[in-house]
């Protein structure tokens, strides 16, 4: 079915047994003191190997102390790495996925406060500290430093490297105009800004050999004034094959860019392809693709249709370690989505923290956990909700063996998700719940429709376990004039389950992730949307990722944001309140959504003494939070009941 993604291909000297690429990806974890690798990083790494990816990378390598990226990454600068890197290329080698290192500095991009670069300018965007200008001497101890970490990845086994040059790191800072304004040898021209990566080259293949495959990852168009941009990138891949590199990895992006190099469910699967596929055309070498690419039909077409030659994924083996073999037996509806939130990967590692995944809580873990097994003794499951975190209660419960049932008041699962994934540009929120209604049918897990608990229920099924995913519903707030308005008040629940039908000029009171949501669903219908938020940010529970692609939509909506609001009344038309301190009155509006807080639902633990059954709450009953923590808490409590 997927004949061009299962379809070997030659790279350099290695023959990769299918057109998957595990990217790297700076996952902050697993590093000793000494930033060597742990069980964690090993263990990580070979779940993922056993899942049939073709090639793999570990992400992050540091060639240099001081061009560290994020405190927890591996580091390559010293010959003391080489026999924990040993280590880990052992366990992954015999599952036959060619392994490899990706080998970076950070420059100005770097987490350390004494940044250095070409140039003395600071990044734009996510980090600061001083930006010190390098010097020539320092250059060359830097290509000297590429090519000892390549010689020690050798030494340690690995199968390739690929040289990080894209995303505004150090190599991309040399390369663009807008980060390199030298007037020595590596500034001012094209053959100059690219003279730092050509002696790269030179220094790896002298210390790693010219046998040893290296490929290059390389933007192609930052997407940033004045920066890196797809004609020059035409006009060095022919350079770079000749140059001996065995393939082309093209992204785009940089910190600050109009398009970010980790793009939210906002922006378009495969959204640079179309950049792998002009530089394909200039080749003879592999060229690989990335970019939201997440179907295995999609990345097959792509392949199918010559614009590239093997496909990256990162966040999709996060996701799912087990991606490249479900695909290849045509398993796809077992296939654990990827939704794009940005929360659990780039968010948490670019806060410092190690990274995770919204629907996947087994990353990092994989060296402490054990595959699910039959239990001996299977206990009665009763699930009570059917939105995200009882559907992954009950997977994981009946993964284990266990006889479960899940009953729902509503007709329909998928809980408060399913209502946000209405919204415009989240509708890949959609994609997780499908994924476990899918796996409710594989499991043969019985779902009782408009079921609430009852002491009849309970009578009737008699479990060991009530595991209560009841949800959360809007808090309605007291505040003067709210319930004395002639605007219609409603919430977001029933606009978003159209009970209640909103006016032309409308105010959303809530500027978390919902109150956004809701007032771009409102703009998209063409409303006028004023949001007034009591709090000092917006949307603090989403990632920046995701958020700046729906604060975009919001602009291009005319949607008018008020935050630190400090509300004095609601009117007949409008509300009287101070922004920053600063007053306002608003005017003519006909609606009121309220998208605040919300409260859990936690009625059915009365029915507690009805039963012998334990009662256990999950999810937004126990505490109303993000997706990430309610389908972690979902499988924790399947596993250790």
């Amino acid at each position: 079915m997927l004949s061009h993604l299962f379809n070997p291909i030659q790279i350099g000297n290695m023959t990769v047994k299918n057109r998957l690429m595990m990217s790297a990806m700076s996952i902050n974890f697993g590093v000793d003191g000494n930033c060597h690798v742990t069980d964690q990083l090993i263990e990580y790494f070979v779940e993922r190997a056993k899942g049939e990816v073709g090639m793999m990378l570990v992400g992050g390598g540091s060639v240099h102390p001081g061009g560290q990226e994020l405190p927890d990454l591996p580091q390559m600068y010293d010959d003391s790495c080489i026999p924990s890197l040993k280590r880990m290329v052992d366990r992954v080698k015999k599952y036959d996925t060619r392994f490899g290192v990706q080998l970076m500095h950070g420059g100005r991009q770097s987490y350390l406060p004494q940044k250095v670069a070409p140039s003395a300018i600071p990044a734009p965007a996510v980090v600061k500290g001083e930006v010190r200008a390098l010097e020539i001497a320092e250059i060359k101890e830097l290509v000297a430093c590429f090519g000892d970490a390549a010689r020690r990845c050798r030494t340690a086994g690995f199968d390739f490297i690929e040289i990080h040059g894209a995303h505004g790191y150090l190599i991309n800072q040399f390369m663009a105009p807008n980060s390199n304004i030298r007037t020595d040898e590596y500034g001012g021209s094209f053959e100059n800004r690219t003279r730092f990566l050509f002696e790269i080259l030179g220094a790896v293949r002298d210390r790693a050999g010219k046998d040893f495959p290296v490929g290059i990852r390389i933007n192609g168009r930052d997407y940033i004034e004045n920066g890196w941009e797809l004609k020059d990138t035409v006009r060095l891949a022919p350079l770079l094959e000749k140059a001996g590199v065995v393939y082309l990895h093209i992204s785009g992006g940089v910190y600050g860019s109009t398009e970010l190099t980790i793009p939210s469910m906002y922006t378009p699967q495969g959204c640079f392809v179309h950049l792998a596929e002009a530089v394909k055309k200039t080749v003879n070498i592999p060229v690989i693709t990335v970019g939201r690419i997440k179907d295995p039909e999609h990345a097959n077409g792509i392949l199918g249709e010559g614009k590239a030659d093997m496909i990256s994924m990162g966040r999709s083996f996060l996701a799912d370690p087990q991606y490249p073999r479900k695909a290849r037996e045509g398993k796809f509806s077992q296939i654990r989505p990827c939704v794009g939130c940005c929360l659990g990967c780039i968010h948490a590692v670019l806060a410092k923290e190690p990274g995770s995944c919204v629907v996947n809580p087994d990353v990092g873990r994989e060296y402490k956990l054990k595959e699910a097994q039959d239990t001996k003794v299977p206990l009665k499951i009763l699930v009570v909700g059917a939105g995200p975190a009882g559907m992954a209660a009950a997977r994981m419960f009946a993964l284990h063996g266990h006889k479960t049932l899940v009953c729902e008041k509503e007709s329909v699962l998928g809980g408060l998700l399913a209502l946000a994934a209405i919204a415009p540009g989240r509708g890949e929120l959609e994609d997780i719940l499908k994924f476990f209604r899918k796996e409710m049918d594989r499991l043969k897990v019985e779902i009782r429709y408009d079921t609430p608990l009852s002491a009849a229920l309970l009578d009737e099924i008699r479990p060991d376990k009530v595991i209560l995913a009841t949800g959360s519903l809007p808090d309605m707030p007291v505040i003067k004039g709210l319930f004395q308005t002639k605007m219609a008040v409603i919430t977001n629940v029933d606009l978003l389950r159209k009970k209640e039908k909103p006016g032309n000029k409308v105010v959303v009171l809530g500027g978390g992730m919902t109150g956004l949501i809701v007032a771009d669903f409102l703009a998209d219908q063409g409303k006028q949307v004023v949001v007034l938020n009591r709090k000092k940010s917006f949307a603090e529970e989403m990632s920046s990722n995701d958020r700046y692609y729906l604060r975009e939509r919001l602009k291009e909506g005319k949607v008018v944001l008020y935050k630190n609001v400090a509300i004095q009344a609601f009117t007949d038309d409008g509300a009287i309140f101070k922004s920053n301190g600063k007053p306002h009155t608003l005017t003519g509006f006909d609606t009121v959504v309220i998208s605040e807080k919300q409260q859990s639902i936690r009625d059915a633990k009365q029915l507690e003494k009805n039963t012998p059954a334990e009662f256990y709450f999950i999810g937004d009953a126990r505490s109303p939070r993000h997706l990430m923590y309610c389908i972690s808490e979902a499988e924790e409590i399947a596993r250790s009941v």
